[in-house]
């Protein structure tokens, strides 16, 4: 024997690649028997039954059996269990709980150690306890084992450690409980941080709805209780810095939660304001599958909303839709986010047509309230602020400005509405009743300015800027597009409002500021000449976009190039006239063509 060969008893045969022989050949997944093994009967989960699938055996109030032709399925069908015993059970649950949390971060909802997902088995209708598996905190999602996860009962105990020391309970954890209590049927609830929830729940720029509408898109059938052609409503509550709280302070986490599923009870989802979303179904796969379509109608809703579609919106036209006697869609929603039911513009909202700005447009004229900035902050926020400082403001007036103030407001009243003045030698009496009834004239926005002037300078006041406007602005920068402001509001008012808004400082992306005072009223076709003229640009050449019909037929009177009409929630209803004659825009990013 060669003196550098080792000797060996060993007379195992030596194995065939990395299996060491131990594998047949057949299960090797890069082989073609490996694949057939694979996808012929291996599944690629770990089920705890025989089979699953969305559609279940419920009976409709029709007395029918759920079929793949139903309308709407509210519960899902699963097999027989293939488990052996109990061991085994849990043994395959903390996996798949694993499995479940690794996929979760691969899809981009469970990055740096988010998210977190529960299971429970057994329960009344196996005639055993509920076994409850939850993922633990703070663990990296992609790297978990099910070493890693806590069995308990359903008082919340621990029955179960995890092998894994160290370890905490997930803070989802009282969450869960809350929503089986209240939906008997839950076996399963996922928490992720889906950038797609998150930023949907920011689409109202209120911050304030209750709850994020969603109607025909086909995915609606994968949430549950929901046809195409219904009206998906998922409640939003706010986020907190805990789920619950030891002092037991209320409408935190586990209170909102418990509420927005009272009020909503055919939601299988709630959406966290600025943190992300919590889904549940009666098995761990509808679970899974329902987040997976409330993802994709989450991204449908933020893509669609960039083009200026409206997905809260029943379609005027072009599509499936139920419509009354009239034409009209039977289910008239209610108008946008901020549910502003004063009015009634869902008609149009609904309709939606997609004009660009012209190619060889370079003047983009844009009015402020329900185009760039919501209705609502310029009559809940401003007008309010200046009634709230204003005799403080009067008080500290001398004797000759608060004449010339008083002589100026007197100047701008019709004779009309003097009579309706209870004093006019009165500033306030002048000014309340201006900001009552709306009327803009150039003494009432010089005050408002002044005061506004104090209110954003001491950070009383930032400017409400609709979310769209920014990449707007950054997109007319890019392309050489000059933007202006034309304003009933004054040009500092304007300046204060850019310059302080919620967005930031954003006075160096306008060009030039316009009010009734530099160039006229807003409703006179010589106010957009004067524009012109000040911009040293034929009228033709202008873009111009408001909420106001009579103001675009005062420029289309002076020869404007293009004027656009702006949807947005809260405005007031543009009437069948206006409709035919002004293309209507939902988005400002439209002008953009994004």
């Amino acid at each position: 024997m060669n003196g550098h060969q080792k000797q060996t008893n060993d007379v195992t045969p030596p194995g065939q690649g990395w299996s060491n022989g131990d594998i047949k050949p057949q299960m090797f997944s890069f082989t073609r028997e490996g694949k057939l093994q694979l996808y012929s009967s291996q599944r690629r989960w770990l089920h705890l039954s025989h089979g699953w699938s969305r559609i279940g055996e419920e009976t409709g109030s029709d007395g029918k059996k759920a079929t793949q032709f139903s309308r709407r399925v509210s519960y899902s069908n699963k097999g027989t269990s293939i488990v052996e015993n109990t061991e085994a059970e849990a043994r395959t649950v903390r996996s798949l709980i694993a499995q479940l949390c690794e996929r979760f971060y691969l899809n981009g909802w469970a990055s740096g150690t988010g998210g977190g997902v529960c299971i429970r088995v057994g329960g009344p209708e196996e005639n055993r306890p509920w076994r409850v598996f939850v993922a633990p905190s703070g663990i990296q999602k992609e790297d978990m084992i099910g070493d890693d996860v806590f069995e308990l009962d359903m008082d919340r105990n621990v029955v179960v450690p995890p092998r894994t020391p160290n370890l905490k309970q997930s803070a989802c954890t009282p969450l869960w409980y809350i929503l089986f209590k209240n939906r008997p049927s839950v076996k399963s609830v996922i928490h992720t941080h889906s950038m797609f929830a998150q930023l949907a729940t920011l689409l109202d720029p209120t911050e304030s709805s209750d709850c994020l509408r969603i109607t025909h898109l086909e995915m609606l059938k994968g949430v549950g209780h929901h046809a195409f052609d219904d009206v998906l409503e998922v409640p939003i509550i706010d986020n907190r810095p805990t789920e619950v709280d030891t002092t037991k302070m209320p409408d935190l986490l586990a209170d909102q939660l418990e509420k927005a599923i009272a009020k909503y009870p055919k939601a299988n989802a709630v959406l966290v304001r600025r943190h992300g979303v919590y889904v549940w179904g009666d098995s761990w796969e509808q679970a899974k599958t329902q987040c997976e379509a409330f993802d994709y109608l989450f991204e449908s809703v933020i893509e669609l909303r960039k083009i200026g579609i409206d997905c809260s919106q029943v379609p005027m036209h072009g599509t499936y839709r139920v419509v009354d006697d009239e034409g009209n869609p039977s289910k008239r929603q209610k108008t946008g986010f901020n549910d502003l039911e004063k009015v009634n513009n869902a008609r149009d909202l609904a309709s939606n047509p997609t004009p660009i700005l012209p190619r060889d447009a370079k003047h983009l004229l844009l009015d402020i309230e329900g185009c760039t900035t919501s209705i609502s902050f310029v009559k809940e926020a401003l007008f309010p602020f200046v009634l709230e400082r204003l005799d403080d403001v009067l008080d500290g007036l001398d004797p000759t400005e608060y004449n010339a103030l008083a002589q100026s407001l007197r100047d701008d009243l019709t004779p009309v509405q003097a009579s309706e003045v209870k004093n006019t030698n009165c500033c306030s009496s002048m000014v309340k009743y201006m900001v009552k009834n709306d009327i803009k004239v150039a003494s009432l926005k010089t005050l408002q300015g002044k005061i506004w002037k104090d209110g954003y300078e001491r950070g009383d006041l930032k400017g409400h800027v609709f979310s769209d406007v920014v990449p707007m602005l950054q997109w007319m920068k890019s392309h050489g597009v000059k933007v202006h402001v034309y304003s009933s509001g004054s040009v500092q008012a304007q300046k204060l409002l850019f310059g302080f808004s919620i967005h930031g400082d954003l006075k160096d992306f306008f060009d030039r500021h316009f009010d009734i005072a530099t160039s006229g009223h807003k409703k006179r076709a010589t106010s957009y000449s004067n524009i012109a003229v000040s911009l040293s640009v034929h009228p033709s050449e202008i873009v111009f976009c408001s909420d106001d019909e009579e103001e675009l037929r005062a420029a289309q009177e002076a020869g404007i190039g293009k004027t656009l009409m702006s949807i947005r929630p809260g405005n007031a209803p543009v009437s069948n006239l206006g409709r035919r004659d002004f293309p209507q825009i939902f988005s400002l990013l439209q002008l953009c063509g994004m």
